[in-house]
């Protein structure tokens, strides 16, 4: 693992970890306007904390960040279809796009393609 994928690794975690504790309002509000239920919204959460969680642990035990990278991408690219579905402007994708970008770098120098 190199310096960079353990940054990324870290940016990715607690970012996931920031805005869904502490901007967790405006979470319920994107859900409500892409029509998502109560029950969605709480999985995905679920799921990316315990995500966030295992990249995080993966700057110490590197075989845990692959698939927590990989997953979390699958989000990103998620949250990226209901803002477009949404009709949200550029600013309100930049944040999952960038988070998706990160996974997809953690990743890549996972499998030591880069």
């Amino acid at each position: 693992m190199n310096q960079y994928s353990i940054f990324a690794q870290a940016i990715v975690a607690i970012s996931i970890f920031y805005v869904w504790t502490f901007r967790f309002h405006n979470v319920e509000k994107e859900f409500n306007q892409f029509g998502l239920s109560t029950l969605i919204r709480s999985t995905v959460g679920a799921s990316k904390i315990a995500l966030s969680t295992l990249l995080f642990a993966g700057i110490w035990y590197s075989e845990l960040v692959l698939i927590p990278s990989l997953l979390i991408a699958f989000l990103m690219v998620s949250a990226q279809y209901f803002h477009l579905k949404a009709g949200n402007p550029w600013i309100k994708r930049v944040p999952s796009l960038v988070l998706l970008l990160l996974c997809l770098f953690i990743a890549a120098v996972s499998k030591e393609l880069i």
